[in-house]
C-alpha cells in the first residue's frame, strides 16, 4: 500500500516538475520579447548600421556598469554579513569544545558534594600560602631626603659628580 502511494506521488512530482519547466521557459521567452525588440537589419546602410552598433555598445555599457554596481552592493553586504556573525560568535564565547561524558556512580556524586560542603566550612587559613620575605628587601637603603640630594646636584659640584661617574 506504501509503496503504491509512494509511486503516485513520484509520478504527480514528475509532472508538475515537467510543467514548471516548461512554464519558466515561456516566461524567459516572453520578458525577452518585450525587453529585447528583434533587430531589422535588413535594408540598413552602412551609417544607420553603425550607428545601431553605437547604441548596442552604450546598452551594454550602461548593462556592465548596473552589474558592477550590484556587484559590488553584494560583496559589501556579504562582508558586513561575515563581520557580524564573526561579533555574534565572539559574543557567544566563540566556538564551544564538545563536552566528554562523565560516567560516576551517584554515590561517588554525593560524596563530591558532601567533601564540598565540608571544605568550605574549613578554616580558610589552613588553605593560605606562606610566604617569606627575602632579606634583600629589608636592606634596602633609605635615599634619604629627595630635596637634598636635588640641591647637591644643582650646582657646578652635581654636574662634575655626573661627569666623572
Amino acid at each position: 500500500m506504501a509503496s503504491l502511494l509512494k509511486q503516485k506521488l513520484l509520478k504527480k512530482a514528475g509532472v508538475l516538475l515537467v510543467q514548471e519547466q516548461s512554464n519558466k521557459v515561456t516566461e524567459r521567452e516572453s520578458t525577452l520579447s518585450e525587453r529585447v525588440p528583434p533587430l531589422k537589419l535588413s535594408g540598413l546602410s552602412v551609417q544607420e548600421l553603425q550607428e545601431l552598433c553605437k547604441e548596442l555598445h552604450r546598452k551594454c555599457d550602461t548593462v556592465d556598469e548596473a552589474r558592477y554596481d550590484i556587484e559590488a552592493k553584494v560583496l559589501k553586504n556579504e562582508k558586513e554579513l561575515a563581520d557580524l556573525n564573526a561579533k555574534i560568535n565572539e559574543l557567544k564565547g566563540g566556538k564551544r569544545p564538545n563536552l566528554k561524558r562523565v560516567k560516576k556512580s551517584a554515590d561517588a556524586m554525593l560524596g563530591a558534594l558532601t567533601e564540598a560542603k565540608l571544605s568550605s566550612k574549613s578554616d580558610f587559613k589552613s588553605n593560605l600560602k606562606t610566604v617569606k620575605k627575602d632579606k634583600k628587601e629589608e636592606e634596602k637603603v633609605d635615599p634619604g631626603d629627595w630635596r637634598k640630594n636635588v640641591e647637591s646636584m644643582s650646582g657646578m659640584e652635581g654636574r662634575k659628580k655626573l661627569f666623572n661617574s
